[in-house]
């Protein structure tokens, strides 16, 4: 295998989608749910609980439960209502569709590639420095914009420069896909894809308690690179103790490493830094939404195609192309709202509320709070996708979190926390089964690899997640 730092394209880079039938496709779960919540309001009573509105937000009155005559759906009921969960979820849908747009066009320009390789010709000399960089590199990626399918494409540069310094293909997918996911993606300081949604349903002002999850990246980060790296050591001290998949040690004589960053894509990236700290700025500073978000990343697309010199086609092209590649996750969220949809007309959402709050009444908070961390690493098996999942099951989190007596923001964090750390082990995770293709990694290989690792994430997540209930995080 051969690979050219400043010849490759990593634009014209595709997924490998061999494994793409060993994958559930989402819709495809999604309408089969609906279709049995729809045969429950035939089999479970119904019932509603009270609601009123406390500072705007809208909250159950406690104890205010009453069974209802049952109300059935009927056939057609299932078609419309994913018209209905699509109109309800239309603000997330179409600010997703934004974001994977503007990510689409900045794809486009090379700058984040080129920044890539830049990196990887720095730290050539230092080689077991490149893991932190690079793991950092896609942890803040993830973190802040929520890019992490869109880390697979990195994969064919990555793994033939880990392989030449030495090191294996595990190395290489840890890197990209830990450092997108399980760093970035969990920590989810301003992911719109996920945090963005669940506060959206939850009523929680938009990208409130970052300061809580920058903890939460530090600390995932420091364990997920002292993991790599101890790993790396042991196969560059050993090399046959290393999985080098479709590779071989041998694999590493055509690497150009003097590739140097034009001006051009420097000044992109620059753009692109500003655009981050802007973002971060404006969401401590001034409380802004999803609309003040979405302009400034749009804005920074934008602009790093013409600092780039495209062509106004080529950046509309860039944008469409982003978008188709996030419209799978942006679609995915009307159809969990759909559920959402069918199960508050027939009344079904305030009876599952109510037996679920009878049955953990009593525990202390902190461990039902634990409790819904537990429930969303195992539902992300089933909904592979951040913002699907934040769709379908924060209608149900958050009331019951009022219920409880478990802040709203504690239930953002169980979520977001119990969706990031499975996506790196759950075999129904498309994306993972498509970067273990394209390395040559076996899956089983991969989890028993892994799975040391995974269990401690587990175990210093669901402290996160009492350590914000012991604490109230707020602001509700």
């Amino acid at each position: 295998m051969t690979n050219n730092l400043d010849k490759s394209s990593m634009n014209e880079v595709q997924p490998d989608n061999s494994n793409d039938n060993k994958s559930l496709n989402p819709f495809t779960m999604l309408f089969s749910f609906t279709i049995i919540v729809a045969i429950l309001t035939y089999i479970l009573p119904s019932g509603q609980y009270e609601r009123e509105e406390v500072d705007g937000r809208t909250v159950l009155v406690n104890n205010s439960f009453e069974f209802t005559d049952r109300t059935i759906l009927g056939f057609f009921d299932i078609f419309t209502s994913f018209h209905e969960g699509l109109m309800n979820g239309a603000a997330i849908v179409f600010t997703i569709f934004i974001f994977g747009g503007a990510i689409g066009i900045m794809k486009k320009t090379g700058a984040l590639d080129s920044f890539i390789k830049k990196i990887v010709v720095v730290f050539k000399d230092s080689a077991i420095l490149i893991i932190p960089v690079l793991v950092l590199y896609f942890g803040l990626l993830g973190s802040l914009i929520g890019t992490a399918e869109s880390s697979i494409v990195y994969l064919p540069l990555i793994i033939p420069v880990m392989i030449a310094l030495r090191y294996d293909a595990i190395t290489a997918v840890a890197v990209v896909f830990l450092g997108a996911l399980a760093v970035g993606f969990t920590s989810a300081i301003l992911n719109p894809y996920t945090v963005g949604v669940a506060q959206e349903i939850a009523e929680l002002p938009y990208m409130s308690g970052w300061e809580f999850r920058i903890p939460i990246f530090i600390t995932f980060y420091v364990i997920v690179v002292s993991y790599i790296m101890i790993y790396a050591r042991r196969v560059k001290k050993n090399p046959a103790l290393g999985d080098y998949g479709n590779y071989s040690p041998e694999d590493n004589q055509d690497i150009n490493w003097d590739f140097k960053m034009s001006r051009t894509h420097a000044a992109a990236l620059s753009v692109f830094v500003v655009a981050i700290l802007s973002l971060v700025t404006g969401v401590a500073l001034f409380g802004w939404g999803l609309q003040q978000i979405g302009a400034v990343i749009l804005f920074a697309g934008v602009a790093m195609g013409v600092i780039c010199r495209l062509h106004p086609n080529a950046i509309g092209d860039g944008f469409v192309q982003g978008v188709k590649d996030i419209s799978t996750g942006a679609l995915v969220v009307g159809f969990a709202l759909a559920i959402v949809e069918v199960m508050q007309r027939s009344d079904l959402l305030d009876v599952m509320l109510y037996y679920s709050a009878n049955l953990l009444d009593g525990l202390p908070v902190e461990l039902a709070a634990v409790g819904m961390f537990i429930t969303q690493l195992f539902i992300n098996l089933l909904v592979p996708s951040g913002s699907g999942q934040a769709a379908l099951t924060m209608p149900i989190m958050i009331p019951l979190s009022d219920l409880l007596g478990v802040t709203r923001q504690t239930a953002v964090i169980a979520f977001q926390l119990g969706d990031g750390l499975s996506n790196v082990i759950i075999p129904t995770f498309g994306v993972l089964l498509a970067s273990l293709s394209m390395a040559g990694v076996s899956y089983m290989k991969w989890v028993k690899w892994l799975l040391p690792l995974f269990i401690i994430l587990v175990v210093v997540g669901a402290g996160f997640v009492v350590l914000a209930q012991m604490i109230e995080l707020g602001p509700f």
